[in-house]
């Protein structure tokens, strides 16, 4: 497959991703969504038919990596570095254009919930619980949580932890049964035994961080959320924003390594 391919169709299929992905997180998060407080297992079934989605999509052009983890683990594994760059150009970009798509998509119901003084404090509004949980943790605005993860409770070797033990399941079952013929890209078997695997980790792994797996779905968005003109929108939590990149990378290289030990 050529560069240009590579990038049109991680594009592509990164932003469908989070479009998908992002757009589940603000049907359950925003105020005047008809799934608001649907919940954590609408959140982990929207993100694995998202994969699934994205996956079919971009397949045919890319091989559908979709996330800088799993770029990094093949080329760990094959010892071939020469698309990285394309791979994750693509995927940042299209994770931008996801989390751009989510926002015109729920333009309305930002506005409603940003200007809700019940939701993101101001004069006049009271202590309840229906204020967001991001609007209380210093760093984060009230709706960060659609464009990007955070953690439940703040220490970094754990969240780092979390993010890596997350990410190497998932990569684990890409190499071992997720990848086509070629062995560049996945399936369409792979499509779907990696998408159930992104919601058995949701599931069980979700819970302390928000299971990022995947720097481009957590950056990318994370830039557009500093950027987009929301109404009262906070902050984009930079100082945790390394967690969701590192931890995958690392978790990723590990899978590759484990792989190349055990399987290969």
């Amino acid at each position: 497959m050529s560069s240009s391919d590579i990038f049109i169709g991680e594009t592509i299929g990164t932003a469908v991703l989070i479009l998908l992905g992002g757009g589940v997180c603000a049907a359950v998060t925003l105020k005047a969504s008809k799934a608001r407080n649907a919940g954590w297992l609408a959140i982990a079934l929207g993100w694995g038919f998202a994969v699934l989605t994205a996956v079919y999509t971009s397949a045919p052009l890319s091989g559908a990596h979709l996330n800088p983890a799993v770029t990094l683990a093949l080329a760990v594994k094959d010892g071939d570095w020469s698309d990285v760059p394309v791979y994750w150009a693509g995927q940042l970009l299209g994770a931008m254009i996801g989390a751009t798509l989510v926002w015109v998509a729920y333009y309305g119901q930002f506005h409603a919930h940003l200007t809700d003084r019940e939701i993101v404090g101001g004069p006049g509004a009271q202590a309840t619980a229906a204020k967001a949980v991001e609007a209380q943790e210093k760093g984060a605005g009230p709706v960060l949580g659609i464009f990007s993860t955070g953690p439940e409770i703040r220490n970094a070797v754990q969240n780092l932890a979390t993010e890596i033990i997350g990410t190497i399941v998932l990569v684990l079952a890409v190499l071992t049964q997720g990848l086509n013929d070629s062995g560049k890209g996945l399936g369409t078997l792979g499509a779907l035994i990696t998408s159930l695997v992104v919601v058995s980790i949701g599931l069980s792994l979700g819970g302390p961080t928000g299971y990022a797996i995947n720097p481009a779905r957590d950056l990318g968005p994370r830039i557009m959320h500093a950027l987009l003109p929301l109404p009262g929108k906070g902050g984009s939590d930079w100082s945790y924003a390394w967690v969701p990149v590192v931890g995958p990378l690392i978790g990723g290289a590990t899978a590759a390594g484990i792989y190349n030990a055990a399987f290969a």
